[in-house]
């Protein structure tokens, strides 16, 4: 066995994620992923009111926060049978693509473009050369040569001051850097915009959530009133307000985010032969324009790419219980009925079995259990979800705008379509759905709008909303398409409480541990081949797995209400 490379832990993501990579002539033969630490989300909501089960799972992360709540109210609307208004459903797409905007923007320029981007080698820029480079790539206004020159002496500062702080241990000068400190410069000053805007798309969720990054949801509708003349509703300012958010985001999501990505990428093109991985995608869709039962209607459509297969879309039902299962033989759970079955998530189970080695330790034991993800399933297969799974589903079901879409960014590229299949096509296809979300988020505004100015302003229905209507026992599940890929909450409602509550989150399906077979999840299988220059600063390590965007956060710690770490059993923090 040749000797293992560790990061660990891997940042720039959300949670604690460790990669142990075995290398072989330059190369990696072999990778294993390991979530670090645990989580027990589904055990905090056993025998809970399942209407309030949205505001403890919206707290499982702090960045995949609203989609969280949108699968959990899904979930328990599928049980109940209860059909939302369409404004409601209006309102949810509105702040999914809030979402999806600042999250996709943020994973570009703060969370992966360092991988690419040398930011000590910006200060070797000509300013007056960056100028023309930004002028001839995208209109947007911050792009004189003063602009750039006073950027460059603000970065000179930080690092002759010693002040680079988070970018200090920066593998910069690293060979696999290809850009010209020109567009260097370009990278970090957008860097920098990103940063300020941010923030302001967010707000779409303070003005029909309350608040962010945790907005309230609410079974049955959406937690606020339309009115356009009342002050304390969702009035015809706030309304206004929306629109413009949106508008500067197709704004800044067409002038630098895609212009960004097409004047970088053509410096990496073996990157599009390199970090593909498995080759299924799954996807549950998202976004629906005649109500979540209607799922031929979806903007992202729902369904299943096997082998590549681009002629062809299967369909996937996550109702359905030989569909969606999760095993635990290489994750630190046990299952009453032996680790090596897969159990659909009705049925599933959250028992901690923590055999594996305590920190400090070498290596994970990889012969056994080795990690805190669960490792889910479709029908036996290893699937990627995502935007790449999201894209290729779409453009496999001929969807009109993706595939449009999706075709242009090749031909900008000078690409063919299996350049998708790859850590640069995973990274295009995050921008492409960007620039797609920022068109679709306009088209829900106005038709929010259209609903109200013809009279109906319902964001809430009280049907099956009192206990006393609830069959004895029922089941749901709350299907959505996470920034991140498939995610889904499935629900076993008994007596008005929660029976058993189960996440099946999208890094769990990309980061998740071999199977029993031996099978390996797309974070280990997308590093087989992959080129390392120096053990020392895996660079290309970072680069595939950052193009997932890791979110690991449902691993918590629990504490109790003092603040205390709970009482522990075999090292793991218990209720």
């Amino acid at each position: 066995m040749n000797p293992r490379l560790v990061v660990d832990p891997v940042t720039r993501i959300e949670g604690h994620l460790r990669i142990e990579a075995e290398v072989k002539d330059g190369r990696i033969v072999d990778a294993w992923s390991a979530g670090t630490m645990v989580r027990g989300i589904e055990i905090i909501l056993r025998d809970r009111d399942p209407r309030d089960a949205w505001a403890f799972t919206e707290r499982v992360c702090g960045v995949c926060t609203t989609v969280h709540a949108l699968a959990s109210v899904r979930a328990v609307e599928d049980a109940l049978g209860i059909a939302i208004p369409p404004n409601a459903e209006l309102i949810r797409n509105l702040m999914f693509c809030a979402q999806y905007l600042q999250d996709h923007v943020v994973h570009f320029y703060h969370l992966h473009a360092l991988d690419w981007v040398d930011l000590v080698s910006a200060l070797k820029a000509d300013p007056a050369e960056t100028s023309r480079i930004a002028q001839n790539i995208s209109p947007w206004p911050k792009s004189s040569p003063q602009y750039f020159r006073d950027l460059q002496k603000r970065l000179a500062a930080f690092v002759e001051g010693g002040q680079l702080g988070i970018f200090a241990r920066g593998y910069w000068g690293h060979p696999a850097y290809k850009l010209p400190p020109e567009v260097n410069l370009i990278g970090v000053a957008h860097y920098l915009e990103a940063l300020e805007w941010q923030k302001e798309i967010v707000k779409v969720h303070t003005i029909f959530g309350g608040k962010n990054p945790h907005p309230n949801y609410l079974v049955g509708g959406a937690p606020c009133s339309l009115n356009i003349d009342e002050a304390n509703a969702i009035n015809a300012e706030r309304l206004a307000y929306v629109g413009r958010l949106f508008e500067e985001a197709r704004r800044f999501v067409d002038q630098v985010y895609l212009p960004d990505l097409l004047a970088v990428a053509p410096y990496y093109l073996e990157w599009a032969e390199i970090g593909g991985g498995v080759t299924n995608y799954l996807c549950y869709g998202d976004l629906p324009t005649n109500g979540f039962a209607d799922v031929a209607q979806f903007k992202l459509p729902r369904g299943a790419v096997l082998d590549r297969d681009l002629t062809r879309v299967h369909p996937i039902d996550p109702h359905d219980p030989d569909g969606v299962r999760e095993a635990v033989s290489h994750s630190w759970y046990r299952y009453t009925g032996g680790d090596d079955q897969g159990l659909n998530p009705w049925w599933g189970e959250t028992t901690f079995n923590y055999t594996g080695p305590r920190p400090p330790y070498e290596n994970l034991n990889v012969g056994g259990k080795y990690s805190w993800l669960k490792t889910p399933r479709w029908k036996g297969r290893a699937m990627e979800v995502g935007p790449l799974a999201r894209m290729l589903v779409g453009y496999a079901a001929g969807h009109a705008e993706i595939r449009e879409a999706v075709t242009r960014t090749l031909a900008a590229l000078k690409a063919p379509p299996a350049a998708l299949f790859s850590t640069l096509g995973r990274t295009a296809a995050r921008g492409i759905e960007t620039q797609l979300i920022a068109r679709w988020a306009k088209e829900f505004s106005d038709q929010l709008l259209a609903n109200i100015r013809n009279g109906d302003s319902r964001t809430f229905t009280k049907e099956k909303w009192e206990p006393s209507t609830w069959p004895a026992e029922t089941r749901g599940v709350g299907a959505a398409e996470a920034p991140r890929g498939a995610l889904a909450h499935w629900i076993v409602i008994k007596s008005g409480r929660i029976g058993n509550y189960q996440l099946v989150v999208p890094t769990t399906w990309n980061g998740s541990p071999r199977d029993a077979y031996g099978q390996r999840s797309p974070y280990e299988a997308s590093l087989i081949g992959t080129p390392v220059h120096d053990p020392k600063q895996p660079l290309e390590i970072l680069r595939t797995v950052h193009s997932f965007d890791p979110c690991i956060a449902c691993a918590v710690h629990l504490y109790d209400d003092r603040g205390e770490p709970l009482p522990e059993a075999n090292g793991i923090p218990v209720a």
